[in-house]
Formats: C-alpha cells, structure tokens, sequence
C-alpha cells in the first residue's frame, strides 16, 4: 500500500508565496477523478484517509508554462484560467464536467494556470496516470462488470485464447513489399511487386496526385508515385491502400458496424496523417497506418458474432463488448503480421488519454491526440479532458495545441482530410 500511496503523491507544482489552509479529501470525490479512479476501492479509501488537497488564495499560480513536472493537478473546488503560448485562454470550473480530468498532466506543462478565485487542487504523481490505463498481453479481458454475465464476451474469449480465432492477412502484396524492402530494395524492384496487384498500383498513383503530395508534374506510372511519394512511406501506404480487404463481413446484420468501424478508422487515420505532418515529429505515412490500425482487434471479434445464429447477436451487447476486445485482439493481429512493437502498442494504448512514455513521440501519442481531435466540436463529447492537458500534448515541439489552434488546423487540414477518405476508401 505504501508503493501506490507514493505514486498518488505528487510533488507540489503551485507557485503561491504561502499555503492557505488544506482540506479533506472523500472517497466520492476520488471516484469523480478520471483516470485514478480506476484503482481499486481500498488504495483510493487509503489515500482520501492520508492526504488533503492543498487550498489557494485567488491570483496564485499553480503551474507556468513549460516546466517540466512529474505531477498531475485536478481541481476540486473553484475557478482556475490557463493560457497557451499563444495567449488563447480559457477558464474551468470545478462544477463542469472537464473538471473530472486533470488540468496538466504531462511532462512538461503546456499552460499556465491561475486561480480565479479561492481553489482546492490535488496534486498526484505521473507515473500514476499510466499505471491506471496499463493494459498487458497476458493479462486476458479486462471485463467490467455490467459485462460479467456476457456470454458472447466469455465465448470469444474461450476461442481467442484458446487460438481458435481466426486471423485476417495482410494480402500478398502488402507482405512481398515489407519482406523485399528489408533488403534495402530500390524502385524498380518496388514497383514489380506493387503491379502484380493492379488495383493497388492504380490507387498508388491517385494518391500520388492527391493534394497529400503537392507537385506540378502529375504522377502517370507507378515508378512516377513511389519517386514523388519515397520508398518507406510507399510501404506503408500500400498496406494502407489494402486494408479495406480486412475490414469485410458477410453478414448484413453486423455488416453496419464494420462498416462505421472502417469509416471511424478513415477519419482517425486522416488526423493522424496531419498532424503528423503539421509538429514534424513523426513520418506522416506511417502515422496514418497507425491511425487505421489502432482498432484493427474489433474485426475478428466481428466476425466471429457474424457466425454466430441470428437469434443469438444482441447489437448492444456487441457494442458494449467491443472496447473490451479490441485492445488485446488488435496487438495480436499486428504481432502476427510482422509489425514493430511502436505499432503493437498503439491498439494496446491509444484508447487512454494518460497512456505516458518516456522518450519523443510516438505513433500511440498521434493516434491519441488525433482520436481526441476527432471529437472536437461535437455536442456529445464534451465530457473529455482539454486538449492542453494530456501527456501526449506535452510532447509536442513544433506544435502549441489549445482549443482555438486544434480548430484552427482541422479547418485547414479539411481539404486534407476529405481527400485521404476518398482515396482511401474507394
């Protein structure tokens, strides 16, 4: 117990002259906290009986800009403002819903944030973030409870760890390239693998010409497109290009979830290709394959319920099943086919804001902030954390994220992006 009661301590970030008073903090509040309210019943009782959170005076500053940090602030009482590098601000309250998320929770702070009025933070480790959304291989499904009964969901799990669940592959093309470009191949020997599947060729070339890959010259061959558009991110591509083959289903009943789920992953591997592009941190290419893969694990479990009796699917027990399937499912499938463990990880990873490592970013940390993007704008999301205060902003160098910016560069990256899901899914 002394282990997590030292990760929930985190090392005070606030930048007040004095401390004004503490207060207790309830167990119900703690259930409130997103992601910590993850750990079991007895580690949070523990905490909210040993720790207060720390009361500010209005005006004091919690944390500046740019600081690294090990610690995660929430805010239980009152108002604070943050400001971006740009000088966009905005305000939380701790009646809203966001207010349930941190206000920073990377490594480095990406705003500065200022009581508006008296505050009642916490102020807990990082490495408790990561831990809370940590999911292994080996763990098997994590099954929550309203889903403890499934019969559907302990069904596949039966087949799947007992390895009788059957694996989509990557088509022949997709494979000869990854395996022929592991002995440094150059263009012309590309180019004899990608015309043996001459639909692949042909879509190679129109995305060549898409507006992804600005040229005056247009791409008429495909030596012309892999030239314009370079070896490794032709690789990827073209296992982009073929992946619409995997995402298929024969029954018409199930058929309309694969579907949305081909069309989600369109558009999330959209954004990951543009902001990708846009902080320069990470091959654009292979930002989009991640994209289209993150929640590649759903396929087999949606094939496996096509199988099953008519009577026997209930859509909203698929529907409550499959965030639990993915994740472990999809890993499997991208080791299967051949994929480097930053690839593994992302389906592993992405669905949690607080996912951390160290080091530059990632591919999960694209999909990430692509996957909150995506959300932006919309009615029925508003219940996410800020932008501003995710680990994976905080990794970001050549890229301010806020609100303002984030609409900012999907309203530029429109164009972009309506392009990529015609080419792509066609």
């Amino acid at each position: 117990m002394a282990f997590f009661d030292s990760l929930l301590k985190g090392k005070k970030q606030t930048k007040s002259s004095k401390r004004k008073d503490e207060e207790k903090i309830t167990f119900e509040t703690l259930m409130r906290l997103f992601p910590i309210r993850n750990l079991s019943e007895e580690k949070l009782t523990t905490f909210a009986i040993k720790n207060k959170s720390e009361v500010l005076p209005a005006n004091s500053t919690l944390f500046n800009i740019n600081e690294t940090t090990d610690s995660a602030i929430y805010l239980l009482r009152g108002t604070v403002t943050l400001a971006d590098a740009n000088g966009n601000s905005y305000e939380v309250e701790s009646t809203e819903a966001k207010a349930k998320f941190p206000l920073s929770s990377g490594s480095v702070n990406t705003t500065t944030a200022v009581a508006k009025s008296e505050v009642s933070i916490l102020s807990v480790s990082q490495k408790i973030m990561s831990i809370t959304s940590e999911i292994k291989e080996s763990s098997g499904f994590d099954i929550p409870e309203e889903l403890s009964s499934s019969r559907l969901l302990q069904n596949f799990a039966h087949h799947f760890f007992g390895g009788e669940i059957e694996v989509p592959s990557l088509p022949i093309v997709a494979i000869k390239l990854r395996k022929a470009m592991r002995q440094e191949i150059g263009i012309d020997e590309a180019v004899k693998i990608i015309q043996l599947d001459p639909v692949i060729s042909a879509k190679l070339i129109e995305v060549a010409n898409c507006p992804l890959y600005v040229s005056a010259v247009p791409a008429k061959s495909c030596f012309d497109a892999i030239k314009r558009i370079g070896l490794n991110a032709t690789r990827s591509l073209v296992i982009t290009l073929s992946m619409k083959n995997v995402f298929k289903c024969r029954s018409k009943q199930i058929k309309k979830q694969m579907d949305q789920l081909w069309k989600n992953s369109l558009h999330l591997s959209s954004l990951s290709y543009v902001l990708a592009s846009v902080s320069k941190q990470s091959n654009p290419e292979e930002a989009l394959l991640a994209g289209l893969v993150c929640d590649i694990g759903a396929v087999p479990f949606l094939n496996f319920v096509a199988n099953l009796p008519s009577e026997e699917i209930d859509e909203e027990e698929v529907s409550k099943a499959l965030p639990v399937i993915k994740k472990l499912v999809g890993a499997h499938m991208l080791r299967k086919w051949g994929f480097a463990e930053d690839f593994i990880q992302v389906p592993l990873q992405s669905g949690s804001w607080y996912q951390y490592t160290e080091g530059p970013v990632s591919y999960t940390d694209i999909v990430v902030l692509s996957r909150l993007h995506s959300y932006v704008g919309k009615k029925e999301t508003t219940d996410l954390p800020m932008i501003t205060s995710i680990p994976a902003a905080s990794k970001l160098k050549n890229l301010t994220l806020s609100p303002e910016n984030s609409l900012s560069i999907l309203h530029d990256a429109k164009d972009k992006i309506n392009d990529a899901l015609k080419y792509f899914s066609s």
